[in-house]
């Protein structure tokens, strides 16, 4: 079984104005699907490895019997077809506010606003592209920001993703160009779980 992009359940303009619909098409369409085609093209020669969930080939990384150029794409793509899913999701206009997640969010970060701030910042640092996460740490279970080089997914490092931000330029470029500060601020007002 191959790996698929998956269907976003609402349309490309439905973010606007803060995340434009050319940017969500390409993003989706372009970006997103070679990730898929690439993750896919890794693991042809490896028929027992083609059915398995991105998420148990990216935690079980270490241990796949793969040469090192595969296992270097089955993370790259894997990592960049897992966290796009996950980033679709989280802006699905349909989304309710979590009030479980606001309260153990206050809990952590002593507010809404303080997390954002922090989130903020952090993004805002990120050097080159990668990702910012909110994540839940497997060994504790708290809530903390970590940023993530290139498309290494949060499972990897045994950190649970709670919701996280694409920094790479192809994510805010049409729209925001060389201005990060201005995208990661208006992703706050599309993301609705808070």
């Amino acid at each position: 079984m191959k790996h698929e992009l998956p269907k976003l359940a609402y349309s490309y303009d439905a973010l606007e104005p803060y995340i434009d619909a050319k940017t969500m098409e390409i993003h989706h369409t372009k970006h997103h699907q070679t990730y898929v085609d690439k993750l896919n093209a890794a693991l042809e020669k490896y028929p027992d490895l083609q059915g398995r969930p991105v998420e148990e080939l990216l935690m079980n990384l270490k241990d796949l019997k793969v040469d090192d150029a595969d296992r270097a794409a089955i993370r790259n793509h894997g990592g960049g077809h897992m966290n796009h899913s996950l980033f679709w999701k989280y802006l699905d206009p349909a989304n309710q506010k979590d009030e479980l997640l606001v309260k153990e969010i206050v809990s952590a970060f002593g507010s809404i606003e303080e997390l954002k701030k922090q989130f903020t910042d952090s993004a805002t640092k990120l050097f080159g592209s990668g990702w910012t996460w909110l994540v839940r740490d497997g060994s504790n279970s708290k809530l903390k920001i970590v940023n993530l080089p290139m498309q290494d997914a949060p499972i990897m490092s045994g950190l649970q993703p709670i919701f996280g931000l694409d920094l790479w330029e192809h994510a805010y470029y049409l729209k925001y160009q060389n201005k990060r500060p201005d995208y990661i601020a208006a992703w706050w007002n599309v993301l609705k779980v808070i």
